[in-house]
Parts: C-alpha cells; sequence; structure tokens
C-alpha cells in the first residue's frame, strides 16, 4: 500500500508539472482569457461563494454577520412552514411547465424547421415574442379579473356556464393553475432559438447516409440522427428550462399580489425576496438561496443521465 501510494503522488507531481509548463507556453492565450475570468469570478463565483457563507450567519445589512452555524438551515426546513409551501407550488410548475415547455420549444423548433426561409423567419419572431416583451404576462390580469369585465368572466357568464364572477387571481384554487399557463405561454425562450439553430447545423447528408442504413421514417430519423447531433443544443435549453421553472417569481407576484391569497402562489425566490428586501435578513434569504442552488445542480444531473442516453 505505502509503495502505490508513493507511485500516486509521484504520478500527480508529474502531472501537474507538465500541467505548470503546458500552462507557461499557453500564457498568452491565459492573457487573453483573463479579462472573462476575472469578471466571472467577481459576478458569479464570488457571490455564489459569498452567499453560502452568509448562510451560516445571521446578517441583517446594519450589523456585522454574526456566525450561527445551521441554524438558518434549521428554521427554514424545520420551523418554516411557509418555506415548505413554497417549495411545494415550486416543484409543481417545475415539473407541469419545465418539461412541457422544454418538448413544445422544440416540437414548434422542429415543425418551423420544415418551412420555407421567410415563413420560418416570421414564425421564430412570433414565436419567441412573448419570452422577450418584459411585463406581458400583466396582460393576463385583465383576462382573469374577477369581476364581470374581465374576459374570461364575461364570456363565461354569457354562455350561461357561470351566475357570478369569478375571482380567479384570489382564490387558492385557481391561481397556481393560472400562473402555470402564463409560464408556459412564455417559456418559448433562449432554448427555443437553440433548437432552432441546432435543427439548422445537422449535416444533411447524415439523412442520406440513414436512410441508407435502414431509416424507415420522420420519427427513427428525429431519434437516431437529429438528437444526436443537436445534444449540446438539448443540454442548453434544459439549463435554461429548469433555471426558467424554479426562478419563477415575477409573474406570481404580478398577478397573484404579494403575498398572495393563503400563499398558493408563494415560490422558492418569493421566500427569497421577502426576506432578503423586504425583512433585509439576508442571513437567511442566504440559506433559501442555497438550498435553491443544490436543487437546481441535482435537477441538472439528473437531465444529464437523461439526455446522455438520446440515440442510443
Amino acid at each position: 500500500m505505502t509503495e502505490y501510494l508513493k507511485k500516486y503522488v509521484a504520478l500527480r507531481k508529474h502531472n501537474a508539472q507538465v500541467a505548470w509548463k503546458k500552462a507557461k507556453r499557453s500564457k498568452n492565450c491565459y492573457l487573453f482569457l483573463a479579462p472573462y475570468a476575472i469578471l466571472f469570478t467577481m459576478f458569479f463565483i464570488f457571490p455564489v461563494v459569498a452567499s453560502i457563507f452568509y448562510s451560516f450567519t445571521y446578517y441583517n445589512i446594519l450589523e456585522a454577520p454574526r456566525f450561527i452555524g445551521l441554524q438558518n438551515y434549521i428554521a427554514l426546513i424545520l420551523e418554516d412552514d411557509i418555506f415548505l409551501t413554497s417549495i411545494k407550488n415550486t416543484f409543481m410548475i417545475a415539473i407541469v411547465t419545465g418539461p412541457l415547455g422544454y418538448v413544445l420549444s422544440f416540437l414548434f423548433a422542429w415543425l418551423i424547421n420544415e418551412l420555407p426561409r421567410w415563413i420560418r423567419s416570421i414564425a421564430v419572431i412570433v414565436f419567441y415574442a412573448p419570452s422577450i416583451a418584459g411585463n406581458c404576462y400583466v396582460i393576463f390580469s385583465v383576462f382573469f379579473r374577477g369581476d364581470a369585465y374581465g374576459y374570461v368572466n364575461a364570456f363565461l357568464i354569457d354562455l350561461g356556464i357561470i351566475n357570478a364572477p369569478i375571482l380567479w387571481l384570489i382564490n387558492p384554487d385557481y391561481m397556481l393553475p393560472i400562473c402555470m399557463l402564463v409560464i408556459l405561454w412564455m417559456s418559448l425562450g433562449t432554448g427555443f432559438l437553440s433548437f432552432v439553430a441546432g435543427l439548422q447545423g445537422v449535416d444533411r447528408s447524415q439523412f442520406e447516409a440513414g436512410y441508407m442504413d435502414g431509416i424507415k421514417n420522420r420519427w427513427q430519423e428525429l431519434w437516431f440522427i437529429t438528437l444526436p447531433n443537436m445534444k449540446p443544443m438539448l443540454m442548453f435549453g434544459a439549463v435554461m428550462s429548469i433555471t426558467q421553472a424554479f426562478g419563477v417569481c415575477d409573474v406570481t407576484m404580478a398577478l397573484c399580489g404579494y403575498p398572495s391569497t393563503d400563499y398558493a402562489a408563494r415560490t422558492i425566490v418569493t421566500h427569497l425576496f421577502d426576506y432578503g428586501f423586504s425583512r433585509f435578513e439576508m442571513g437567511y434569504a442566504c440559506a433559501i438561496a442555497t438550498v435553491l442552488f443544490l436543487i437546481m445542480i441535482l435537477c441538472n444531473k439528473a437531465i444529464q443521465s437523461l439526455l446522455s442516453r438520446v440515440g442510443t
């Protein structure tokens, strides 16, 4: 065992020396990468590390952080019923809108890819517009107004389905489904564009080779040729879908109020917003952010495992 450890240490030392020599030879490349690396570290890596650190402290901005260990996490899991409600709501939104929006984005991109070029350009703009239109989801507050002037209530009353207006955005039974509908409508975002670009980049000669090897229909063509060639775009779309599904906040706050009735539309990010920007309990808010970060990493790993089987 001792001899094995000596060989292992010597091998690691040799590899480190080789890597350092390669780095010295490529120092000009690292100089060009330095501006981006510095900015990425300052605005992405450092905030994540700082958030994890502050999650173990009591910090209210006015006073210096005070280390309290795992108290924030214990309170979050065992004492904060609203946080548990927000986790349930967030997972419901993620389970419904994440996979469904992801599949719809790919299907729409696949169908649009078959259109003539000028029609395809118009269709991409039409499908992508909701995700870049800012607060366009506010128009749904007009559709689902709680009086007889709301479009949905007026339509249902005219058909005789209901006799009195329904308080769509106040009644806990309807709030979350409506938010899911709006989020799904806005889900054709950056992932959709990556799918369109990926479909355009598939080598057409592979389809001809596939027909010679026994591909018989479009579904086999999709599974054995198109999807394997689009794994990077599929991964990117999955990451964007996960980020969007777990980062829901603006839609629920704009449509259902802040806080929503019985916290029926409360999400993890809304809970974080409450403690971070309303109560200024930054240590507790950082604990919420850290839990959300870990959940997203685990979901990302699961998606990677599933996508690795595509085309096999």
